[in-house]
This record gives C-alpha cells, sequence and structure tokens, in this order.
C-alpha cells in the first residue's frame, strides 16, 4: 500500500510526521509532499530522513523529471491524505487551481482523498471555507474534521487539528476498504423509464439516475455483488455491477422479477413512469390542424409488486413528492410494504444536482433527516440501515457479521 501524504503551511504541520510514522508501522509506503509554505514550519530533511524517500517540494526538482512526475505519483497511490489543510489548499482543491505540486497532485489523482483541516476557529467557520469543504464533500472525498481546543493564536474552538491517532485509523480504513456486505446481492434500480408515442416522441422524467448509479458504486465498494437495472441515462455504469439496460416499465419490471428472487437488499431508487400511452403509432404522428388526444394507461406499479412478493429481502422504496412529502411517504411504506423509504422534496428542482436532502422512513415509525449531503454519502447511509434491518433476519450466510451502528437524527 502507497499513499501520498500532503503537508501545507499550518503550525501543525509537525503532527504529520507522527502520521506518517503510524501509516509506516501498519506497513503503508509514505510519499511525502511538501508545500513551500509547509517547509518553513518542517523541514524536507526530517521527512526524507524517517520516510527513506525523496521529499517533494517542487514541480520542478532537478532529478524528478524524467516522467511527468505529478502523473506518476498520482497513478502509485492508493490515497491521498492531506495533514494539515490549510484554507488556501481547501480553496485551490475547490476550485481546480494547481500552482504547485499539491495541489497539481491533486487534480490528477484518481484514488480516495482524504482531508484533515487545521487552522484558527475564525477561518474555519468563515462562509468561504465552510463553501469549499461542502463543495469537497459533495466530490466524495472523506473529511477529519478539526476538534475543538486551545489553538496557537490562544484562541479556543473548532479549529484544532484531529488527533494522530483518528487520522491514522481514518486512512488504514480507507485503504483496507469496508467490507460490510460481502456475500450479500444487492439489486438497484436507477434513472428514468421512457414510453414511446411514436418512433420519434416519447414521454418521460427529469431522473439523472446519479443517486441509483451512487448507491451501486457504494455497495460494490463494500463487497457486494451488485445488479444494477437502469433507464437511459448519461452516466457510465460502475464497473463490476451487473448491469441491464431497459427502456420502458416494463422493461424494468421483466429484468427487476428475472433478479429479484436472489437479492437480499433490494433498492428501488429508479423513477419509473406511472402511465404510458396506450398505444405506440408505428409511424411519426404527422402535424395537423387538430388538437389530439393521448390516452394513456397505468403501468404495473413495480414496487408494489415486489412488496407482495418479498420474503426475505430488505425492500427500500423511494417517493419524489412536490407536497406534502411525509404524509405521501408514510403511506406509501405501508401500502407498499416496505422496510426503508428514501424521500425527497422535487418541488426546488434538485434532479440532476450531486447533492439532496431527503428524509428516510422506517417501519418503525423512526424518521431520519440528512440534509444537503452528497448522493454518495446518502448511499452509504442507505446501505448501513437496510444492513442492519437484513442483520435482524440472520440468514445462515450472515450469522458471524456484526451489525452495523445506525444512530437516529441523522
Amino acid at each position: 500500500m502507497k499513499i501520498a501524504l500532503g503537508v501545507t503551511g499550518c503550525i501543525a504541520a509537525y503532527k504529520a510526521i507522527e502520521v506518517m510514522r503510524g501509516l509506516q508501522k501498519a506497513g503503508v509506503s509514505v510519499q511525502v509532499v511538501l508545500t513551500r509554505s509547509a517547509a518553513e514550519f518542517v523541514t524536507p530533511l526530517t521527512f526524507e530522513s524517517l520516510s527513506a524517500q525523496d521529499v517533494i517540494t517542487d514541480m520542478f526538482q532537478p532529478g524528478q523529471n524524467r516522467d511527468i512526475h505529478h502523473i506518476s505519483v498520482a497513478q502509485s497511490i492508493q490515497l491521498l491524505a492531506v495533514v494539515p489543510a490549510t484554507a488556501n489548499i481547501l480553496g485551490k482543491f475547490a476550485h481546480g487551481i494547481a500552482d504547485d505540486f499539491l495541489s497539481t497532485l491533486y487534480l490528477s489523482t484518481p484514488s480516495p482523498v482524504l482531508i484533515a483541516p487545521a487552522m484558527n476557529v475564525e477561518m474555519w467557520h468563515h462562509p468561504a471555507v465552510q463553501a469549499n469543504v461542502e463543495i469537497l464533500k459533495a466530490r466524495g472525498h472523506c473529511f477529519v474534521d478539526p476538534e475543538p481546543g486551545v489553538l496557537a493564536c490562544g484562541m479556543e474552538g473548532d479549529g484544532k487539528l484531529a488527533s494522530v491517532d483518528v487520522i491514522v485509523r481514518r486512512i488504514l480504513d480507507l485503504l483496507e476498504g469496508d467490507k460490510s456486505l460481502a456475500g450479500l446481492k444487492v439489486l438497484v434500480t436507477a434513472g428514468p423509464t421512457v414510453e414511446d408515442i411514436d418512433p420519434v416522441r416519447f414521454l418521460s422524467n427529469r431522473s439523472s439516475g446519479k443517486m441509483g448509479y451512487a448507491v451501486a458504486e457504494t455497495a460494490l465498494h463494500r463487497g457486494a455483488e451488485v445488479y444494477l437495472v437502469s433507464g437511459p441515462t448519461a452516466l457510465t455504469p460502475p464497473a463490476g455491477a451487473r448491469t441491464v439496460q431497459v427502456r420502458s416499465a416494463a422493461d424494468m419490471k421483466d429484468a427487476v422479477m428475472r433478479i429479484f428472487p436472489k437479492a437480499d437488499i433490494v433498492i428501488k431508487a429508479a423513477a419509473v413512469a406511472d402511465y404510458r400511452p396506450e398505444a405506440t403509432a408505428p409511424q411519426k404522428i404527422k402535424k395537423s390542424g387538430d388538437d389530439r388526444m393521448l390516452h394513456l394507461t397505468r403501468t404495473e406499479d413495480i414496487l408494489a409488486l415486489l412488496g407482495m412478493k418479498k420474503k426475505n429481502q430488505v425492500l427500500v422504496g423511494f417517493a419524489a413528492e412536490t407536497e406534502h412529502l411525509l404524509d405521501s411517504a408514510k403511506r406509501k411504506l405501508e401500502h407498499k410494504n416496505l422496510d426503508l423509504l428514501v424521500a425527497n422534496d422535487v418541488s426546488t428542482g434538485v434532479f440532476g444536482s450531486d447533492t439532496s436532502t431527503v428524509h428516510i422512513l422506517s417501519r418503525s415509525g423512526e424518521t431520519w433527516t440528512l440534509r444537503d449531503q452528497s448522493k454518495r454519502s446518502i448511499a452509504g447511509k442507505i446501505l448501513d440501515m437496510a444492513l442492519a434491518i437484513k442483520m435482524q433476519q440472520k440468514p445462515a450466510h450472515l450469522k458471524n457479521k456484526s451489525s452495523p451502528k445506525v444512530e437516529g437524527g441523522m
């Protein structure tokens, strides 16, 4: 395992040495990248002596230009960790500014990113800094938030670098991966359906598929065998998922019903059309001076059908509403025999965004609210809760697993 450890100019930079040593004890190779400001606090020689590797301090260091160095480093690591991260580097990362090795490495890195900020309490709570943090969290980056305490400036409050042990453990967790869904089969539906009127026109909806794809990708990362049934989207299916591309509600029903009997967890994030044209015209309907009537007929309710047929599956539904959100969600949860229901208000035009506010309702009557979170983060919470329900059923292949902790008031 190899990571890049970015160190920026902050009084807490000396703690990055302890982080590096903790990782080395766990068998992790550490490539240190110091910004010029960081080198004012801790010398490159200190890191070089302890890491037994060259320390990168500049884009154009002599002896490191035989290849495109920021690319070769980016391709060789499993994680980029920035400890400590200043307000300056958060702004650069958030807005794609690449004016030194660390910020350029960030833009080149396909691996996960962990950020441990440290700064004055007023700086940490400044709206500009918090906006940058939200941008980076929405990209799926992991944060180890600063702790309250007495700061170097003498002030007290949030801003102190998190403890070395916490940072090291979080890095190791990311490297080792969460395999809590190993041995489980997860069926996810995503995107819209398309109901043809004629060879040119169709009925559909604004679903981007991002939520369902985030669930599928997160489940894969956590070790599940994932089946993704997707309506037409502009997204690339996550590598490793068994993806079935469908077009209409009928196509989606057929695909889902084939997979459903072998699934352990079913997450129906797709926006399936409630109605379709009664008949599809074989040729393009020509424009004329007369008004036309389009006759619609109900599509089959896939989620309700699964609710009737489920045995040991955990069934999660979604509800997109523009009014009476929670009342409608509670009725849907009960009427369709769901274990969990994820409800969101779409009246504000959230389709296609990378973040959302959702309410998760359970059969026991509890409701959790996740405000302005990335869809990847929401996906993780949904899977945590579905797994907790699955653990209560204790089928044979789960008997040696421990149930995840799901706390209320999210």
